[in-house]
């Protein structure tokens, strides 16, 4: 099925981006409704909270269910907030409606599962409500396009992707490994789709949150999603992400927002100049890997005639460990040289095998 345009809700030409904010999860009625209006008193509209929370080991705190949403009712009887809640099933999506809820997401642990979202897309059709989904928690690409086109085939035009980051094996700076790569590919994919940053997912910790959304503000994005607490030290979940009301508004006024287009004709000439460069440079790396790989290939030769293995592991250490010590000193990091040498090297594997087995 291919997607050609999707309705940019509730993203206006304001000149702002779309800010959605709440609790991780609802506590009490007393707790959204301070939340709530620190919130609303720094521009946020959009107000999120989780009643259903998928924890990854039982016993732990799973969100209060149904209530909440009657506390939630109060915040937009009170504020004139519009409402947004994570739904992981059919059940989920019918209270939520009948509670007047505005917007829904789906879930990172819940878009890996296209049995449960062809579940929420059934009991969403004919109802276009506004839904966010988010990437799964491993880095699939085909699954997050898979679950926003489910949504569409039911009917649902006002569709936002949400990019929270993936898990990761690796000890790594964020809580989930950002791989801005992924939603770029899928913003190329499909163009016309709004997306939105999760800068509390991907960071794990307030002291990251303002560097996360500013990079996302600066790849394009449409907006962010956000969890803030009155009172991150006590919150029942997810703690260490949740900025208060006061700091997220901090953040947002120190945000710089740049053009998303540019008219100046010296601009235009320049820029044009220089991706001729790239565009050059490029087809010189093209030339520069046909030639590696035809040499990889002798050497495939060279092995297969004399009964070598392909993986040499030594000699790949000395590669890779050489090339990063040079990279660093072109001021190439060790992620970027790592992951280009591991690619060339894959490869090369893949030809030399090839030849192995012809």
């Amino acid at each position: 099925m291919n997607i050609t345009k999707i309705d940019k809700w509730p993203i206006e030409n304001t000149g702002r981006p779309l800010l959605v904010a709440g609790p991780c999860s609802a506590e009490s009625e007393e707790q959204l409704l301070e939340i709530a209006k620190g919130l609303k008193e720094i521009g946020v509209e959009i107000f999120r909270a989780g009643v259903w929370k998928p924890r990854t080991r039982p016993n732990s705190f799973e969100g209060m269910g149904e209530k909440a949403l009657v506390w939630l009712q109060k915040v937009k009887e009170q504020f004139g907030m519009k409402l947004a809640v994570e739904v992981a099933n059919a059940k989920h999506v019918e209270m939520a409606l009948n509670a007047g809820v505005d917007m829904l997401w789906i879930g990172a642990r819940t878009t890996v599962n296209p049995f449960a979202v062809q579940e929420i897309s059934d009991a969403l059709e004919s109802r276009d409500i506004p839904v966010f989904v988010k990437n799964p928690i491993n880095p699939d690409l085909e699954l997050w396009i898979g679950a926003i086109e489910r949504l569409q085939k039911a009917g649902i035009t006002k569709i936002a992707a949400i990019h929270r980051g993936f898990s990761s094996y690796r000890k790594i700076r964020y809580r989930n490994e950002p791989q801005w790569q992924i939603p770029i590919e899928l913003k190329r994919r499909i163009p016309d789709l709004p997306l939105i940053v999760d800068p509390s997912h991907i960071s794990g910790d307030v002291a990251f949150i303002q560097e996360i959304i500013q990079k996302a503000m600066d790849l394009n994005y449409d907006g962010m999603i956000v969890e803030s607490h009155n009172n991150p030290a006590v919150a029942l979940s997810d703690a260490k992400q949740q900025v208060t009301p006061d700091a997220l508004g901090t953040i947002m006024s120190e945000l710089i927002l740049r053009s998303r287009e540019h008219n100046s004709e010296n601009l235009n000439d320049n820029l044009s100049e220089l991706r001729d460069m790239i565009d050059d440079f490029d087809e010189q790396l093209l030339d520069l890997l046909e030639n590696r790989m035809q040499i990889a290939k002798t050497i495939g030769q060279y092995k297969k005639e004399n009964n070598i293995t392909v993986l040499q592991n030594k000699r790949w250490d000395q590669i890779l460990q050489k090339n990063i010590n040079r990279g660093k000193t072109k001021g190439l990091s060790e992620h970027f040289i790592s992951t280009v040498f591991k690619a060339i090297h894959q490869e090369s594997i893949n030809n030399q095998e090839n030849i192995m087995n012809d």
